[in-house]
């Protein structure tokens, strides 16, 4: 019954009466029948007012939370002239005879409340080579706000401050008709000074904000109280163990540093009664999983661990199948013995001779006889619930003929466990630009049967070049957003000290060299930034015609620039350009057209006369289209790389292709996009938005060619059939989420979208349109994203698949989810 109870999200003193203090929040299920709302000063009870707002951007400000909610209430409650006499304010729900205390407030606090502004500050970051800290936020206020920022002795800083538009803030505060630009960015440069205080003041007002450059948080009271607000949230939706932890690290000024993993780690293993579970767990289907591992001297310390964290498994149905590659006078073999007679269930594979690792492995799979065939580490360790993990995924699917799961490292003494690699799900282009499926990693014996056990020919990269061979066989792959493996870090790994195996590099180059051949692709590989990461080349045999669609109003400057690139540097030059000319008011901008066509060949320039409608827009001018390859392209943009077409078209050859993006970059050179995940910020993001041109992100993906859910239609290839098939961009999303739903429809027939890095422009953004920053564009706005909600619930509840749910979808750099 408590999940029907009300949910506080905000509790805050009205913006234009300080009288009045606002409760903001939702009922599950939209159902508040059954609930009362009862304040109280002490024992006094309050009356209020209350007020229900129901619209799209309710559906999408709570999706992440609960995707049935669409309707907010706020209730206004009166403060009486003498509420300072009292200690403390309550809130409480009532639901039939249960009564649940939600919040108390201190009437202290409520003072503070009123005396300062309404501001957050959601970010600050600090650039040590440069010595400077941007500070963003946003301020809630009728009257014009002077910023100020001084160290600890009041010495002002010199500062830039920079206004933003804060639709989501805009929208919170229903009873103001709030400025669009209430966001804030002030940078200054510091020196000697950690401690800074920003000050915000009005003629009637001031607040300020107490924090440390060095480490990114604050001391501000204020904000205490709605870190404790927001508990609430977590506490209906995750329970109280998650929601004690959460606010105890908020309240320690730690909300703005990234979560440590150490302590994410100790709230999503499974417990020990969870793990007494999972013993006794009968399930209708018990396959046999054949643990192989090749040994060469291993340090007896390691095997240890290792052979108890097998034996340690939940899942009892397995073997462990350990192939002595030491040699004749192993020093291994009577510790081997020993574990023999320790559990029946391994299996010792003793070799006269010192093998290499694939063969030595090759032993213990030839020795194998369950129906899996798990490959491990000699030295590392599985997690106690591996194996049962595995189990109840092919419980639900039978027919799954491969699985890999989450890793993370373990230092040399077992004591911590760092660098989590939380993966996507099976994504072919990441796995031609790197080894990403790694451990832990079970194949179906059957497929093991058809592809041929290791091949000696890629020693160092064995793994990778099976892989390879695996999944080209079958489709039935699945991953496990767990780590249910900890790789050892080891001094001369190859992850440690990438020098000492670089055989093992170019073993990874042959191996994805082997896979194309086997597939017909005509390509070749060559080393990418780092180590271990690699970087295709496509050698079709035409060079098909790319019709370039550029929509365009006026703005001659953009359009000239954004050809002119293209003309200047492109090395492919089979191509033609569709003008598709949207309602200009400028002479001069059809004097330019005239000019255009003159002077360039490949140039056609249409006449789209309807309201702005990107899709429509885009649509009309795919009618004019020859060429069997579309670039959608904004006319705010500008190719980098001489071969940038080539590197498009050269994945959107493929058959299994659909739609291929490029990175962007905005005018100061930082990532405007590199590939989209549905469910950032609720609805869609792009990925690593405002990281430096030169970051690697998240386990390099900035950097590698992979498949996304989505790619930004601002640079966007696609094959004409395919565009056609789909029935072109959904012109009911008129300027948002239009490029996404195209992805969308485009994978639903079963092509992938490609994020290409090493295609390169910059993207001036929106240079033409202007901002969502009028009543009408909001409205529409909120609009489109009520049609996308609906079209695409499935990925919005479940996760986008290209992402991962332990990653938050609050920011876009990958970091820890906190719940």
């Amino acid at each position: 019954m408590i999940k029907y109870y009300f949910n506080i999200n905000d509790v805050r003193i009205h913006a234009k009466n300080d009288d009045i203090l606002i409760i903001q929040g939702w009922f599950r299920k939209n159902n508040p029948e059954h609930n009362k709302i009862k304040i109280y000063l002490d024992d006094k009870e309050l009356d209020f007012e209350l007020h229900e707002y129901s619209d799209d951007n309710i559906k999408k400000k709570y999706i992440t939370l609960d995707n049935s909610v669409d309707t907010e209430y706020h209730f206004y409650v009166k403060l009486p002239e003498d509420y300072k006499e009292y200690e403390k304010l309550y809130i409480f729900t009532v639901n039939q005879d249960e009564k649940k205390l939600m919040l108390h407030i201190t009437t202290e606090h409520l003072e503070d409340m009123r005396k300062g502004l309404i501001f957050c500050v959601d970010n600050i970051q600090s650039i040590k080579e440069t010595k400077k800290c941007i500070v963003t936020g946003w301020v809630v206020s009728d009257d014009p706000v002077e910023f100020l920022i001084t160290n600890p002795r009041g010495e002002k800083q010199k500062i830039k401050v920079s206004q933003d538009v804060r639709m989501d803030v805009v929208a919170n505060f229903k009873e103001t008709s709030l400025e669009t630009k209430c966001g804030f960015q002030i940078e200054f440069d510091y020196s000697a000074s950690s401690k800074f205080i920003l000050k915000l003041k009005t003629q009637k007002k001031e607040s300020s904000y107490l924090f440390t450059v060095k480490q990114g948080f604050h001391k501000n009271r204020k904000n205490r109280l709605w870190l404790m607000k927001k508990g609430f949230i977590y506490l209906r939706c995750y329970g109280l163990k998650k929601t004690i932890r959460a606010i105890l690290k908020k309240l320690k000024h730690e909300n703005h540093k990234c979560l440590d993993y150490g302590t994410w780690r100790m709230n999503h293993i499974a417990s020990a009664k969870e793990l007494e579970e999972q013993r006794n767990k009968k399930n209708s289907y018990e396959p046999k999983f054949s643990i192989v591992v090749p040994l060469y001297k291993t340090p007896k310390n390691y095997l240890d661990e290792f052979v108890n964290s097998v034996i340690e498994q939940t899942y009892s149905h397995w073997e462990l199948c350990l192939s002595d590659g030491s040699g004749i006078n192993s020093p291994l073999k009577k510790i081997l013995e020993s574990y023999e007679q320790k559990d029946g269930r391994i299996k010792i594979i003793q070799n006269n001779k010192q093998l290499q690792i694939s063969d030595n492995t090759n032993k213990a799979i030839e020795a194998a006889s369950g129906d899996f065939i798990v490959f491990a580490d000699h030295d590392d360790l599985l997690s106690p619930d591996a194996l049962y993990e595995c189990v109840k995924i092919l419980n639900n699917d039978k027919n799954i003929d491969i699985i890999y799961s989450d890793e993370d490292k373990i230092s040399m003494d077992s004591k911590e466990f760092f660098q989590p690699h939380f993966k996507s799900d099976f994504n072919i282009d990441l796995l031609c630009s790197m080894n990403y499926i790694s451990h832990l990693f079970v194949v179906k014996k059957d497929i093991i049967n058809k592809v041929g056990l290791l091949n000696p020919e890629f020693d160092g990269a064995q793994d990778y070049d099976l892989i390879l061979r695996c999944i080209e066989i079958t489709k039935n792959i699945h991953h496990i957003s767990k780590v249910l493996y900890h790789w050892r870090a080891h001094k001369d790994s190859t992850a440690e000290n990438p020098e000492s195996k670089l055989y093992a590099f170019e073993a990874g180059k042959r191996a994805i060299e082997a896979h194309y051949k086997r597939l017909n692709i005509p390509a070749t590989v060559e080393h990418g930034t780092y180590h271990g990461l690699y970087r295709t080349h496509y050698h079709w045999d035409e060079q098909p015609l790319i019709s370039i669609l550029i929509p365009n109003k006026d703005h001659i400057s953009d359009l000239k620039s954004c050809i002119s690139s293209i003309d200047k540097k492109s090395t492919y030059k089979n191509y033609e350009y569709i003008i598709i000319e949207n309602n200009s008011e400028d002479s001069a901008t059809f004097e330019y057209y005239e000019e255009l066509k003159k002077k360039n060949p490949k140039v056609n320039i249409v006449y789209y006369e309807g309201d702005f409608n990107y899709s429509k827009i885009n649509n009309f001018g795919v009618q004019y289209a020859k060429g069997d390859y579309l670039l959608l392209l904004n006319n705010d943009t500008e190719i980098i790389n001489k071969d940038c077409l080539e590197e498009l078209i050269g994945f959107c050859m493929r058959t299994d292709v659909g739609i291929v993006g490029a990175r962007l970059y905005y005018g100061d050179n930082t990532i405007q996009h590199a590939g989209v995940v549905v469910g950032f910020g609720g609805i869609a993001g792009h990925t690593f938005i405002g990281a430096s041109k030169y970051d690697n992100g998240y386990f390099s993906r900035i950097i590698c060619a992979q498949n996304y859910s989505a790619v930004t239609a601002a640079c966007m290839m696609v094959k004409k059939d395919v565009f056609d098939e789909v029935g072109g961009l959904s012109e009911e999303l008129k300027i948002a989420f239009n490029d996404i739903d195209f992805c969308m429809k485009v994978r639903r027939i079963g092509k992938l979208v490609v994020y290409n890095p090493y295609a390169e422009l910059y993207h001036y953004e929106s240079k033409s349109r202007g901002l969502e920053d009028t009543p009408e564009k909001v409205k529409r706005f909120n609009g489109e994203i009520n049609i996308f909600t609906e079209k695409w619930p499935e990925i919005l509840r479940a996760g986008d698949p290209y992402y991962n749910i332990n990653l938050t979808l609050n920011k876009s750099d990958f970091s820890l989810n906190e719940i």
